[in-house]
């Protein structure tokens, strides 16, 4: 007979023979079964959801971790305060998932860099809080960088062979500006321009004003739940009626349309004739004539980019454990004069109506009675693109 012994890594199964007699009660570790891959059928109408456990197991959280956010793009933060040369500021790319320390550097070109935040000679942190500087320099030996991460100078080191070479250097990482907002990743498997493409197009023509950052807008949410389950409620409109009742009556849901991008989905809310603060396209633009109250774009993995009269509600989905999940909330500005309006009149009150629902469906996932369900063809073909996405970057399914 086996006894079960648990640790925080593994599982061990001693006999009990050996945990009697043995003072060292030797174990052989029994690695985690392999997930067990599921698919996803291409037809809505034939397909199922994915298995509770997608939502709570941590063998799945790793896996789309190594596979989908080490390889996607994912805004940074805002461009405000990192307007000056010399400007610099550190980031944290995905606490708890990524954990990859990074550093945002403007240089005396005017080029924003993103560099690598580890200095190469022991580890240490070379920028520890935002500011001004002339050169990076690490506080714990004396280490130099210039502002384009290349090595320059580290006392002491005159008779070390073959050095310095490039692995001295802070590395350097893909970042884009865009309409005040930063995107960085470690190694995309998409062009930016491609990536964004969809938002880029969609606001051709459409006058956003002189968009700033409003740090009194800004605002971070955590919450008991997993960051699919969010982002499956995020990219449908079905449960507006039932769960918002306020931004239902606020636009008229007959007109709710959703559209597949190849790296994500747009959602697009239709305004009341009567709304005066609405965007009202023109030209060839794909939605001219119409009263628009909203463009909702999802981009593959976790960038929501809420486009309303006002300006931008930037949210960046970070899952913090696999039933743990935070959202940043961040505002950019153009036309103050209707914040308070539309579809975005409370944007916090529909956060935590979201966020209510999302928490109620992962303490009904955690038990054994539901399995999978099934999508809605006319309402949930957006959720259901996410999971062929999601599925498709982890290779686990054909």
């Amino acid at each position: 007979p086996l006894r079960t012994v648990r640790s925080p890594r593994y599982t061990f199964r001693v006999s009990r023979f050996a945990a009697a007699c043995s003072p060292i009660r030797k174990a052989l570790p029994v690695l985690d079964p392999p997930l067990a891959p599921f698919l996803i059928d291409p037809e809505i109408s034939k397909a199922e959801t994915p298995p509770a456990a997608f939502y709570s197991d941590a063998r799945w959280f790793r896996q789309i971790r190594d596979s989908v956010f080490g390889r996607g793009w994912h805004c940074i933060g805002l461009s405000r305060g990192l307007e000056a040369p010399r400007a610099v500021r550190p980031v944290t790319l995905l606490p708890g998932v990524l954990d990859e320390e990074l550093v945002l550097v403007r240089g005396d070109d005017g080029t924003l860099r993103l560099l690598s935040n580890v200095c190469t000679h022991r580890g240490m942190l070379v920028v520890e809080e935002a500011g001004t500087c002339d050169a990076l320099r690490c506080r714990y030996h004396g280490r130099r960088f210039s502002l384009d991460g290349c090595f320059r100078s580290m006392p002491k080191f005159e008779s070390v062979e073959g050095f310095p070479t490039e692995r001295d250097d802070l590395r350097s990482l893909p970042v884009v500006e865009r309409n005040g907002m930063v995107f960085g990743s470690l190694d995309p498997d998409v062009e930016f321009d491609a990536w964004f493409a969809p938002v880029t197009e969609r606001l051709a023509g459409i006058d956003l004003g002189t968009l700033t950052g409003h740090p009194e807008r800004h605002h971070d949410y955590e919450f008991e739940a997993n960051w699919m389950l969010y982002l499956d409620n995020y990219l449908e409109g079905f449960h507006i009626p039932f769960i918002h009742p306020e931004l239902a009556a606020a636009i008229p849901m007959t007109e709710y349309q959703t559209e597949l991008l190849p790296s994500g989905t747009l959602q697009i809310a239709g305004a009341h004739e009567d709304d005066a603060t609405a965007f009202a396209p023109v030209g060839d633009h794909p939605e001219a004539g119409r009263a628009i109250a909203a463009w909702y774009f999802w981009l593959f993995p976790a960038t929501l980019i809420n486009v309303y009269p006002w300006g931008i509600s930037l949210n960046m989905v970070e899952p913090l454990a696999p039933t743990r999940t935070r959202v940043r909330f961040r505002s950019l500005v153009g036309h103050p004069r209707v914040l308070g309006s539309g579809a975005a009149a409370d944007l916090h009150q529909i956060e935590l109506e979201d966020e209510a629902a999302v928490i109620a469906t992962q303490r009904g996932l955690l038990g054994s009675i539901y399995q999978r369900g099934r999508y809605s063809p006319p309402e949930e073909f957006g959720v259901h693109h996410f999971h062929r996405l999601l599925l498709e970057r982890c290779a686990i399914v054909g």
